[in-house]
């Protein structure tokens, strides 16, 4: 009788633990107590408070120019268009990379942008690129859609404008 109360023991804990088991495996999300539906509404983020941006790698151009005026030129609008960007909310990043042996140069990830070609005309709006001294690969990033909640701050951190 023992042995019949054991089996009927372990047979009872092993179906709670696959019930468990598999309750758990349909549902393994959590809910986040912080959520702010309007929030969210707002930067545009899904259920997981993501949105699709394009992440792009700027490059060295094909123009080998040394021409430092338009060079100087280039890089100067380069600069405004940045700025331009960032108050059109169409850019959220936007900095250099270190030296590389992929003659990668900076980054920019857009925001608000529909489509891959919306982004293309977008790009080919700033001189560097315009002129063949930068060029880009594109890509779709799926990033945390409180991205641009920090651009308020980046402008009472910086001390010079280049």
């Amino acid at each position: 009788m023992k042995c019949l109360l054991k089996s009927v023991a372990l047979l009872i804990l092993l179906l709670l633990w696959g019930a468990a088991n598999t309750a758990w495996a349909q549902n393994d999300t959590i809910a986040n107590p912080n959520y702010d539906e309007e929030l969210a509404k707002e930067l545009g983020g899904d259920d997981y408070g993501m949105k699709s941006y394009f992440l792009v790698i700027l490059k060295t151009g094909a123009n080998t120019t040394a021409d430092k005026e338009q060079i100087n030129a280039s890089f100067r609008g380069h600069l405004e268009n940045i700025n331009k960007l960032v108050e059109e909310g169409k850019l959220v990043v936007a900095g250099p990379l270190g030296k590389n042996d992929q003659q990668y140069r900076g980054i920019f990830i857009l925001n608000n942008i529909s489509t891959m070609e919306e982004a293309q005309e977008l790009l080919d709006t700033d001189p560097a690129i315009n002129n063949g001294l930068l060029a880009y690969d594109i890509f779709t990033w799926y990033g945390s859609a409180a991205l641009p909640e920090y651009l308020p701050f980046s402008d009472k951190i910086w001390k010079l404008n280049p």
